[in-house]
């Protein structure tokens, strides 16, 4: 996928390198394996998304630590679906990549706040298929809406056979707050802040390169394969959707807290959460300003 391309660009541009650190970059594995090797620092830190808020609050050791960007779901229909809005979801099947992934999330969200009961057994029947399925399973006629990651999202808008239901880019449930999160290993965190601290520095240096120069991030992630797209002009311009401008410095630290309790309070509202969860004091406890004296002491 495109959201991560500074983390990529950290290591091509050898901001990792300049501080003082050697990485091997891994992509591919599920989300089960990644939070699983987070949690246990085999990974020290990961972009991330909705979804890493349940599995926080199931037990895994896994912290929040900045922001990264807007906007890499969207939601679509087909050109002649009389789907115009997210109420009209009710009774509808909406094909997603996994139960209770970021995609069902963003769709249950919109529903929900439209006034539809999204919950498994309620307004909407969801269907998981495997990622790289999911528009031909559209095509097959076996769901009404697909919930998607970026970058096929809008590859599929571009066929011209569907249209963008809902995009978190502009959605105003969404948009202007972050869709990834950088994340890091509590045990790391406890174990070696410092070079979380390094690792993070690196990436915010990625992030800003990014959102300085799209045109040529994207040159660099086809030349070296780190996007499915050979279209330049395609992924620049799907980079600067994500307003990564935003999500460095100081501003990627603040932001990252307050979206977190945002859409903390929208998930446990629609069941992804419990009802009786402390949002603010879960957020607290999740959170971890690397760079802050305090984050070398044990949370």
């Amino acid at each position: 996928m495109s959201c991560g391309s500074p983390i990529a660009i950290a290591a091509l541009k050898g901001y990792y390198a300049e501080e003082g650190l050697k990485v091997n970059l891994v992509s591919g594995t599920t989300f089960e394996a990644q939070q699983a090797a987070l949690a246990a620092g085999k990974m020290p830190v990961i972009n991330g998304d909705y979804q890493f808020f349940p599995a926080i609050n199931s037990g895994f050791d896994i912290k929040l630590i900045s922001g990264l960007h807007e906007g890499c779901i969207k939601v679509l229909v087909p050109i002649d679906s009389p789907i115009k809005s997210a109420a009209d979801l009710k009774g509808k099947s909406v094909i997603v990549d996994a139960i209770d992934g970021s995609p069902m999330m963003v769709a249950s969200v919109a529903a929900g706040n439209a006034g539809l009961n999204p919950g498994i057994g309620g307004d909407i029947t969801w269907k998981p298929f495997p990622w790289d399925q999911l528009i031909q399973a559209m095509d097959k006629g076996e769901g009404d809406v697909v919930a998607l990651w970026e970058p096929f999202a809008t590859m599929a808008e571009k066929s011209g056979r569907y249209r963008v239901l809902i995009d978190i880019t502009k959605d105003p449930i969404f948009a202007n707050r972050n869709c990834c999160f950088i994340f890091a290993s509590g045990k790391l965190i406890k174990d070696n802040p410092e070079d979380v601290a390094k690792i993070l520095r690196a990436i915010q240096k990625g992030i800003e390169w990014v959102s300085k120069h799209p045109h040529e991030t994207a040159e660099l992630l086809i030349e070296k394969k780190k996007i499915a797209s050979d279209d330049v002009d395609f992924v620049s311009d799907l980079l600067e959707s994500y307003n990564y401008g935003a999500y460095y410095g100081r501003a990627s630290i603040i932001a990252a807290k307050l979206d977190a309790e945002y859409f903390t309070a929208e998930l446990k509202k629609y069941g992804f959460l419990p009802v009786d969860l402390d949002v603010e004091k879960f957020v607290d406890n999740t959170f971890v300003d690397i760079f802050s004296p305090a984050a070398k002491k044990t949370k």
